[in-house]
């Protein structure tokens, strides 16, 4: 049947009960006249009109200018009653019939709380990764659902690093008989239909949204004026909201630099969101509160669907042993050649302290309870890149080795096992803060239990949508 017009309005008010009102030419190109006769009909939760001679009800007639128009005037609680609770709803006028449901913001969030109840009946929630890397931001995802009582399963990873992807694969738990590698640029992913036909719904959705763009050294490095400028990485807010379409996850999970925050990306996903039928909250997490020795901070976004409350205040432990740089150490001889003076830096530092620009070496004693923070570029030993202070001679240092970095961040070892010294310090760098992200997801499992158990079957989410955001 053609579709003559599709129509979101607000669902009025008037005598005391609800009210969806249509006077449109676009009624009598789809057959209701003034006088035709239909019937009405609840239908697997919309309400269905279809023209019909013998009809119980008839088109209306209002003359406005000159003209006249066919009305449909509903106004009756119990005729609504499939719309129960909504603000807006979804009109579809097509030859001989006009179907009236709910939006398909409301309707998705329905489907999401559904699927997501069902799963937890299980024992299983359906995960899936954005970005992926080698997987430590989803592994810490996991375990920590974990210490919740509820078990995830991977349905995919997207990871534009197919030899990252690969090592994941091959070490990391997550990845189970099912889970699919899609080892292609996102932009690229979302753009094949063919693939996003095969890729399945999930209820826990996470990407570490990449940071070049909006890290204050990516951004200086480049120039850039506003972080969706940077090339490569500026506009993936768009296709991660799109696989957030394509997947309906019940719950969306963003990690990335504090300063995406205030980015227009953060904005636009936020917003998008929220007329998704999700509730948005956000946080700012350290590694010091939690006890890590990387002085690293994050900015995290965790969108519930409507009617799943997630409190982020109070993740962090209120105590922490206090740890120090001697505790993560390898056996590394202090004759080894990897204690060295790292001159260049030296010259280095002296020039930028004749520029005023304030870089300099970061030099890391084993008695120190911090480290700073180590990016994905450490190996290559840049200009304020954290330097391993020699216990017996002044001036000579060494870059930390990957495993005392994955120490630094808590990240289980056997994720780089196997790695070369760079390739393991750019996964490690790019990544997270294993106890940060294991913390939120054990909060996160926390909230969905609590969910579960207070949520009886019917109960819907709460409707937000407001027609004004649209329409302005």
């Amino acid at each position: 049947m053609a579709i003559r017009k599709y129509l979101v309005q607000q669902i009025g008010q008037n005598k005391g009960a609800p009210r969806i009102y249509m006077e449109t030419q676009f009624l009598a190109l789809a057959g209701f006249v003034p006088g035709a006769a239909y019937n009405r009909k609840v239908d697997d939760g919309k309400i269905v009109l279809r023209l019909d001679d013998y009809g119980q009800y008839r088109v209306s007639r209002k003359e406005r200018g000159g003209k006249v128009f066919p009305v449909i005037d509903i106004n009756s609680k119990e005729a609504l009653s499939a719309l129960d609770g909504l603000k807006a709803v979804r009109l579809v006028i097509q030859d001989g019939v006009i179907s009236a449901m709910p939006i398909a913001s409301e309707a998705n969030a329905r489907r999401r709380l559904r699927r997501l109840r069902e799963n937890l009946s299980r024992g299983q929630l359906v995960s899936a990764s954005l970005s992926h890397g080698g997987g430590i931001l989803d592994n810490a995802a996991h375990h920590g659902l974990a210490d919740a009582g509820i078990e995830a399963q991977m349905a995919f990873a997207n990871e534009i690093d197919d030899d990252l992807m690969e090592h994941s694969r091959g070490r990391n738990e997550v990845w189970g008989a099912g889970s699919m590698g899609l080892a292609a640029p996102m932009q690229e992913a979302v753009q094949d239909e063919w693939l996003m036909q095969r890729i399945p719904q999930v209820d826990v959705l996470a990407v570490g949204i990449p940071c070049s763009g909006a890290s204050r050294a990516g951004a200086s490095k480049r120039g850039l004026d506003m972080m969706e400028s940077h090339p490569e990485v500026g506009h993936l807010a768009a296709s991660f909201l799109m696989v957030v379409q394509r997947t309906q996850p019940a719950v969306v999970v963003v990690e990335c630099v504090k300063e995406y925050q205030q980015t227009a990306s953060a904005q636009i996903i936020r917003q998008h969101l929220r007329d998704s039928g999700y509730s948005v909250n956000e946080v700012i997490l350290n590694g010091k509160e939690f006890g890590v020795l990387e002085n690293r901070t994050r900015w995290f976004m965790v969108a519930a669907t409507n009617g799943i409350e997630v409190d982020l205040a109070g993740i962090a432990p209120v105590c922490n042993p206090v740890r120090t740089v001697s505790e993560v150490l390898e056996e590394v001889p202090l004759d080894d050649p990897s204690w060295r003076d790292f001159q260049y830096l030296k010259t280095k530092a002296i020039r930028d302290a004749e520029k005023g620009n304030g870089f300099g070496m970061q030099i890391v004693h084993p008695t120190d309870t911090s480290v700073p923070v180590l990016r994905k570029g450490y190996h290559k030993g840049g200009s304020t890149d954290p330097l391993l202070a020699h216990p017996d001679r002044d001036g000579i240092y060494r870059l930390f080795t990957a495993k005392e970095h994955a120490r630094i961040k808590q990240v289980p070892e056997h994720l780089i096992d196997d790695m070369a010294q760079g390739r393991a310090h750019q996964l490690l760098g790019q990544s997270v803060l294993y106890a940060l992200v294991k913390a939120l997801f054990r909060r996160l499992g926390q909230s969905l239990n609590v969910w579960d158990s207070e949520l009886h079957q019917g109960q819907r989410s709460t409707p937000v949508y407001n027609l004004a955001r649209a329409t302005g």
